[in-house]
């Protein structure tokens, strides 16, 4: 099978290798715009203003040499996916996922429609692949573009390549969905996938409704997943997401506090204060 021509390996800016081969990316936010008003009445959604929801993702791939069983044409073994940073089960979120491979494989565009969102495949070159993540309809309308590059050959090739040690490269992000509708935050609040932060006494959320998922009878995660042993722990995951649900209480109410300046701006100016007048 011919593929893409074989290139050195990319450092992408942020990116490290630890002492075992593996590598990660720098975590960023990737914030999902407002779905329109028209999908909202479509869906019959009432948003939640002043709330962000936060899923931790990772994706990336993991390459492995076939040693003495390698060809020109497969050379190594790969699986590419997309994973809950915790290894929890995206699929209350993520509805379906969609890796486009280079164009010289058969049927490159491969759709996954439950989880775990992965595939495997083999070849000998190294080309980035395109992932497209599809939300459930009372996530969001629009989908994510991301881009990994598959890589198969570590940045020392000094020596030859074990069969035992793979390349792993794995970026984690923060999918951050703000204003979420009612039905989308009643279905999700308790799992553990996503970032909740503390939500108004007073708010009443209708009673959940579930989704029709492909994976009812099969675990999303991937806890016990074969490969999980080389995925990277991301050492810093938990305080990541610690920061990541102040962030969110912090930018709740930094939007809450300008909406109150804004209505006092509005109003007519008082030169001084009244007698016994706090300013809040």
């Amino acid at each position: 099978m011919n593929q893409a021509v074989r290139v050195p390996p990319i450092s992408r800016q942020g990116e490290h290798l630890s002492d075992d081969g593996a590598s990660a990316i720098k975590p960023s936010r990737l914030k999902i715009a407002i779905p329109s008003e028209d999908f909202d009445k479509k869906n019959s959604n009432r948003r939640i203003k002043d709330v962000e929801i936060c899923v931790p993702i990772v994706y990336g791939t993991i390459a492995f040499y076939l040693g003495r069983k390698a060809s020109e044409s497969q050379s190594h073994k790969w699986t590419v996916y997309v994973r809950g940073a915790s290894n929890e089960d995206l699929g209350v979120v993520i509805k379906r996922v969609v890796f486009q491979l280079h164009p010289s494989f058969n049927n490159p565009t491969r759709v996954v429609e439950s989880p775990p969102f992965e595939l495997s495949e083999s070849g000998w070159g190294e080309f980035e692949i395109a992932i497209t993540l599809y939300f459930h309809s009372d996530v969001c309308e629009k989908q994510l573009d991301l881009y990994h590059h598959l890589k198969l050959y570590p940045e020392d090739e000094s020596g030859p390549q074990s069969t035992k040690k793979p390349v792993v490269v794995e970026s984690y992000n923060e999918i951050v969905f703000p204003e979420p509708s009612e039905g989308f935050l009643a279905r999700i609040q308790n799992h553990p996938v996503v970032n909740v932060p503390r939500l108004p006494a007073a708010l009443n959320l209708p009673s959940p409704v579930p989704i029709d998922t492909m994976s009812d009878k099969e675990r999303g995660d991937t806890k016990d997943h074969s490969l999980s042993q080389w995925f990277l722990n991301f050492s810093e995951a938990d305080e990541l997401l610690k920061l990541a649900a102040a962030r969110q209480q912090v930018q709740a109410h930094i939007v809450k506090l300008r909406r109150q300046l804004s209505l006092v701006e509005g109003l007519p100016q008082l030169s001084k204060p009244p007698s016994g007048y706090e300013c809040t």
